[in-house]
């Protein structure tokens, strides 16, 4: 049933009421008044409106009586449903116009929240769709797929997922992402919106839709799974590439799953039976940039030193920094190795 709270109906009565020398009613589908510039009369029926709603036309007053104040009560129509009733106090001639007003902006405001309301339902259950297929390893029934197909997937086929984490960015970067969007099956993830996953099923397709949302976004994080019959599968793959590129922060933002398969599986090995070494360095985003650009360079410290544009002494600061707050030493290898495994694992 589409209609307004008593709330919003009060709160436009009361902004109306500051141009509109005349009393307004605003009446729920019953002929109830729900907002009135005459408080005391909200919560009693309106005889007015009740002829309005029964007749599904203008009723006008032309003269006070013991049941009916002079003035003009108007249906709201929205989709064919009478809605409620605006009513204005006053001569019919001079209210009329103001009831029009009136009317047409509490029409508008119910198919606004009429529209949100919609849009959130279907939110929901797109999120509560993309979650069942997402942790659904095994065949999907007739009823899944014929839903898929309402989000233009088809089952049946293979399916290639990308993982895409966006930066912050300019209003007309993130328009522009949205068309591409709105052209593939697409799911926002984690709830803040920068975070999508792109199904695609034509293989060829693939290499594009990369090319085009790094072109607009050159910032983006891209994971990249491997071509699955199961989308669980896949998106198992996507998620543990993009847990390595927020991890490592690599020189390049696309990483496929199928260049990786033993930093994927190594950053999920259960190697350290000890709190996370990598959760000290939390706090420290110069030391874990540090540790991120030594990893890079192969612990080459004249290199990892001009890329982050610091002095030699600079980074052997940091280096034993690190060593003292996790206590181990980047300059060694098989320690270097077990930092490395911390940062993977930290990410998981």
């Amino acid at each position: 049933m589409l209609q307004l709270s008593e709330k919003q109906a009060q709160d436009i009565v009361d902004k109306m009421m500051q141009d509109i020398p005349y009393n307004i009613n605003i009446m729920n589908e019953q002929g109830i008044i729900i907002g009135s510039g005459q408080k005391e009369r909200v919560g009693t029926v309106h005889q007015g409106a009740v002829r309005a709603l029964t007749t599904g036309s203008r009723i006008e007053v032309w003269q006070d009586g013991m049941l009916e104040k002079m003035g003009t009560n108007e249906p709201i129509l929205i989709n064919q449903q009478h809605v409620g009733v605006i009513g204005i106090s006053g001569h019919p001639d001079e209210v009329r116009p103001f009831c029009n007003i009136v009317r047409t902006t509490v029409s508008l405001l119910i198919e606004q929240r009429n529209q949100l309301e919609s849009m959130a339902h279907e939110a929901s259950r797109k999120k509560a769709f993309i979650e069942r297929l997402l942790n659904q390893p095994g065949s999907y029934s007739q009823k899944v797929k014929r839903e898929a197909l309402q989000y233009r997937i088809d089952l049946q086929l293979p399916t290639v997922l990308l993982y895409v984490r966006f930066p912050m960015k300019s209003l007309a970067a993130d328009n522009e992402v949205n068309r591409i969007l709105l052209q593939v099956p697409s799911f926002a993830m984690e709830g803040d919106g920068h975070t999508q996953l792109i199904l695609i099923q034509n293989e060829a397709d693939v290499d594009p839709m990369i090319q085009r949302l790094s072109q607009i976004s050159p910032q983006a994080f891209i994971a990249v799974s491997q071509k699955e019959a199961n989308i669980a599968i896949g998106y198992e793959q996507a998620r543990s590439v993009m847990n390595i590129l927020l991890a490592l922060q690599p020189d390049s933002t696309i990483i496929r799953y199928e260049d990786v398969p033993f930093l994927v599986r190594f950053s999920a090995a259960d190697l350290t039976p000890h709190a996370n070494l990598i959760s000290k360095l939390e706090d420290t985003a110069d030391l874990l940039d540090t540790l991120r650009s030594f990893i890079h360079h192969n612990g080459i410290m004249s290199t990892t030193a001009d890329h982050l544009n610091i002095h030699r002494n600079t980074l052997q600061y940091r280096l034993k920094r690190i060593q003292t707050l996790t206590g181990k030493d980047p300059r060694n290898l098989l320690e270097l190795i077990e930092l490395t495994h911390g940062l993977l694992a930290f990410y998981q």
